[in-house]
């Protein structure tokens, strides 16, 4: 097993002292957006301290630390990634594309010879980016997109508060209540015209300032535009995200986001598990490239984005199931003289990250100590793997 040296991602949403208080150490003075535990190449964990990493050590032995089938599926790539997300401020709405979708476009954008990092590429790369997001506090999202149903309602709702520009929108889902009416509709309002844009954003978040006061059914939802409008001001995403879903999680609830599915994360902190992929197509609340028809032709109104918890498989354990080949979430509670006799939770390559207190690891070729906020990569040939100690622990591992 191996100590993992994590680095902080400082994106401006990020929280200046979420990150720091999980890992127990001072605040850094920037905004802490995520914990990146894993092999990524953008910024891969470092083993034990030293200069190697994580994904050095993958590419060295992948059948020994991804054992044979894991290897052979993901061609000798760790699968997954595993994160501590918190936001202090909304992240773009955006969707993710499915393997086949992220194959084409990323072999259209490399044939086109769009260099890496370039800021109008959709497709980092050719894999899907499913991920699954549990909340450690309440965590405000936008997940999936309401039906057309709702929509007509909500842009009824913001009509009569005065956001007249609105009117043809909401005719357009009274005319045709189905989930491609809504997906229209976003990239409608995403292709507004440039000159009477910022006037149409003006008066919807007028009429959100006034039906938030008001009162009733969409306040809540209306208060959460003001919000965000303080950081976006002007973004046509702040109309957008009136069409969508927004939940509140409770810590240990959890939401999964297949491909497809539109969303955004608003401010809190959470456990997030993905696949090891960075494509990311964007529909508002971002100053970066958006692409309306790769979007729209990615996108799926009608995916649904439900609250999850976990299931318990053990005493103390729960598994978040998703049907991601790529990871599993486990979560695991160790109280005092507690050992998990089988192997932490999942099998195959693993990441374990301590939320808090103190646990030993022992498994076939030794053990290992981890404290809060410290992090271990389980190879897959260390096979059985015991827990003892007073201990909250995720465990990331393939979804095979």
């Amino acid at each position: 097993m191996y100590r993992l040296t994590n680095t902080t991602q400082h994106y401006a949403w990020g929280s200046p002292s979420a990150i720091s208080e999980l890992l127990g150490r001072e605040p850094s003075g920037q905004p802490e957006a995520e914990l990146w535990m894993g092999a990524h190449p953008t910024a891969p964990s470092r083993i034990d301290g030293g200069e190697a990493t994580l994904l050095d050590f993958v590419s060295a032995d992948p059948v020994g630390m991804l054992g044979p089938q894991v290897a052979a599926e993901f061609k000798n790539r760790l699968p997954f990634l595993l994160k501590v997300l918190s936001s202090a401020k909304a992240l773009s709405i955006q969707t993710h594309p499915t393997r086949a979708q992220a194959e084409v476009g990323y072999a259209a954008e490399q044939e086109r010879g769009l260099p890496a990092g370039d800021p109008n590429r959709n497709y980092a790369d050719d894999w899907p980016k499913p991920e699954i997001l549990m909340a450690l506090t309440a965590f405000e999202a936008l997940a999936g997109c309401r039906t057309a149903e709702d929509a007509e309602r909500v842009l009824a709702e913001l009509v009569e508060l005065g956001a007249d520009a609105l009117d043809p929108v909401r005719a357009s889902l009274a005319d045709r209540p189905e989930p491609a009416t809504v997906a229209a509709a976003i990239g409608r309002l995403l292709e507004w015209p440039a000159d009477t844009r910022g006037e149409l954003v003006a008066g919807v978040v007028e009429a959100c300032r006034i039906g938030a006061d008001k009162g009733g059914e969409s306040a809540e939802d209306f208060a959460a535009v003001l919000r965000v409008a303080e950081d976006f001001p002007g973004d046509i995403g702040l109309v957008a995200m009136l069409l969508m879903n927004r939940v509140v999680l409770k810590p240990g609830e959890a939401i999964f986001l297949e491909a497809g599915g539109l969303h955004a994360y608003l401010n809190g902190t959470g456990i997030e598990l993905l696949a090891n992929s960075d494509n990311v197509l964007r529909a508002g609340l971002t100053p970066k490239h958006i692409d309306v028809a790769e979007l729209l032709r990615v996108m799926d109104a009608s995916v649904p984005v439900p609250v999850r918890h976990g299931k318990a498989i053990g005493v103390g354990v729960e598994e978040f199931d998703t049907p991601a080949p790529e990871f599993r979430l486990y979560r695991a509670t160790l109280d005092t003289g507690t050992t998990l006799r089988a192997e932490i939770p999942g099998t195959g390559p693993r990441i374990v990250l301590a939320l808090s207190g103190e646990v030993e690891l022992r498994g076939t070729r030794g053990a290992l100590t981890l404290t809060q906020g410290e992090s271990c990569f389980v190879p897959a040939r260390e096979g059985r793997v015991e827990a003892t100690g007073i201990a909250d622990l995720v465990v990331a591992a393939p979804g095979l």
